[in-house]
């Protein structure tokens, strides 16, 4: 009978560490996460439109009823990396700018459909 119990106690001591090796394994592994530092927040500030001006329907030269390029001058020079885009005809071209001056290339637009012209300028 004593031998038994020696070996129900051998046997839980080794589920005890066992238990515990497991314990400090999983706290050693979360312990060793880092979580980088990250910003949030909110505000307010203006957003102001720009004003186009010298709007130029550039047409083909073979077939005057087709625009190939669409330029016009900005009343301020958008930031560096900012989205251009105008819609006309019902289809959205991207445009280029140095400094306020803006093009924008067309395919396929011809002058007919062309009844009005959006721009869209996202800083």
């Amino acid at each position: 009978m004593k031998n038994w119990k020696n070996v129900q106690r051998y046997q839980l001591a080794i589920l005890v560490v066992l238990i515990v090796a497991i314990a400090s394994a999983s706290y050693a592994f979360a312990a060793a996460n880092t979580v980088p530092d990250t910003k949030a927040g909110a505000g307010s500030g203006e957003i102001s439109g720009y004003v186009a001006s010298s709007v130029h329907y550039v047409l083909n030269a073979t077939t005057p009823t087709t625009i190939d390029s669409v330029t016009f001058t900005l009343d301020s020079t958008p930031k560096a990396g900012s989205t251009i885009k105008i819609k006309i005809g019902g289809t959205w071209f991207s445009c280029t700018n140095v400094a306020a001056e803006v093009t924008c290339e067309l395919t396929g637009i011809t002058v007919s459909p062309a009844t009005s012209l959006e721009a869209v300028i996202a800083d």
